[in-house]
């Protein structure tokens, strides 16, 4: 059994799978999601795991280079965009049809319980060195 981080064995198992420049999706319950990536599904009730919970404890485990998210994430809900512009000062926004389009070419999609729109960022997987 692990001390601590992430707890979940299907979601530690998919992140030890991913390399650099995979794409990790986390994304709000209402995202649509494309057959093709892993599913690792943590949404237990509407706002349960948050956006939040789950995006600051994949980037403790991850290294990133690059985030994706949707425009529409600003106006929609700020409170989404200040944590995403705190962790990626240089993050890429797209409209929100383009974002589930990239989705499709994503190795792995986290879905959280988060019940607010426009909650989810399409990361860019980096390497340690």
């Amino acid at each position: 059994m692990r001390r601590g981080g992430i707890l979940n064995r299907h979601l530690c198992g998919a992140l030890a799978e991913l390399g650099h420049t995979d794409r990790v999706l986390v994304c709000d319950a209402g995202m649509p999601i494309p057959d093709g990536p892993r599913v690792v599904d943590l949404a237990f009730r509407a706002g349960v795991p948050s956006f939040a919970e789950v995006l600051e404890g994949l980037l403790a485990e991850l290294v990133i280079e690059g985030a994706t998210a949707a425009t529409e994430i600003r106006r929609a809900n700020p409170e989404a965009a200040d944590l995403l512009a705190g962790h990626f000062p240089a993050l890429d926004l797209v409209p929100h049809e383009h974002l589930k389009e990239l989705t499709a070419g994503a190795r792995l999609v986290v879905r959280t319980g988060e019940a607010r729109p426009y909650a989810n960022v399409l990361l860019r997987c980096g390497v340690f060195f």
